[in-house]
């Protein structure tokens, strides 16, 4: 059931107000958070110009204060005598603000002052990128931006192929390529590349570094602008070895199905030739 909060329409509450924007489609906009930048009596933005266009878009006139990572603390003191009497709203470029993005700073000031802070959920680029991967996303991390130096940049792919479970980063059009180059050469990846996503021109690109490298280079615009990367390792048969952990599902198993119905179920979990799952049950089996 969905609650609709009518003390929250008639007036708010004073505190710091995490908004959600658009990540490119205006109607992705949720009506509380509308609701939300109408109320509020400031808003905190990274780009005053950017943000203007959104509200201006929204028929919403309010004062703007700009946020970024060289004025956090200075912002945070010119804010103070507002902190106890005002509601603010914290929004970013587009998307979910604080991911890869300033506020870190206002939030542990609300936090430490035992002042009342929310978050109104919305678009975020990295969950849709995901689910268009085509890759397996039962467990993830994401690291932020690439680094700008290839030092940087290879530390990174170290960190992903050392996790061993999907990766997701943003990057720019510039670094693309140095990127999937680096990540071709230090293990056999599955790799999905999107942009403009839920804009007119949103694109996937999907397929092995290379693949990915020789599609894109074929036009240079699609070089433009910011990426979402989700990198995973592609699992072979022959890397994938029957060790303490499988030993122990297989003897759970077994108390539950068949022989020949083990074998399967493994063989579907972990990609693992039948044969080698068999003759593993059947000593555990006999034991």
């Amino acid at each position: 059931m969905i609650n609709i909060n009518i003390k929250e329409m008639n007036s708010l509450e004073i505190g710091l107000y995490i908004v959600s924007t658009p990540i490119g489609n205006l109607a992705d906009l949720s009506s509380r958070a509308k609701l939300i930048l109408e109320s509020v009596d400031i808003v905190i933005c990274e780009n005053p110009n950017h943000s203007l266009k959104l509200l201006n878009n929204l028929g919403i006139k309010k004062k703007l204060l700009s946020l970024h990572d060289y004025n956090e603390i200075s912002l945070i003191k010119r804010i103070g005598k507002y902190q106890h009497n005002s509601s603010i709203a914290l929004i970013s470029d587009a998307g979910s603000p604080l991911i890869s993005d300033p506020g870190y700073n206002l939030v542990r000031d609300y936090i430490d002052k035992n002042l009342m802070i929310t978050t109104i959920p919305g678009a975020s680029s990295i969950i849709p990128a995901l689910q268009l991967s085509g890759l397996p996303i039962h467990n993830f991390i994401f690291y932020g931006f690439v680094p700008k130096n290839i030092v940087g940049i290879k530390g990174l792919i170290k960190r992903i192929s050392e996790a061993s479970i999907t990766g997701v980063v943003f990057i720019s059009g510039s670094r693309l390529f140095s990127f999937l180059e680096l990540l071709s050469k230090n293990d056999d990846y599955n790799v999905s590349v999107c942009k403009e996503i839920t804009k007119k021109n949103e694109a996937v690109y999907r397929g092995s570094p290379k693949k990915i490298i020789e599609i894109i280079s074929k036009d240079a615009k699609k070089l433009k602008g910011e990426f979402v990367i989700i990198a995973a390792k592609v699992k072979s048969r022959d890397n994938i070895k029957i060790g303490n952990n499988i030993n122990k599902q297989i003897k759970n198993l077994l108390k539950k199905f068949s022989l020949t119905e083990v074998v399967e179920i493994v063989h579907k979990l972990t990609n693992i030739s039948k044969k080698e799952i068999y003759s593993a049950a059947l000593l555990i089996k006999d034991d």
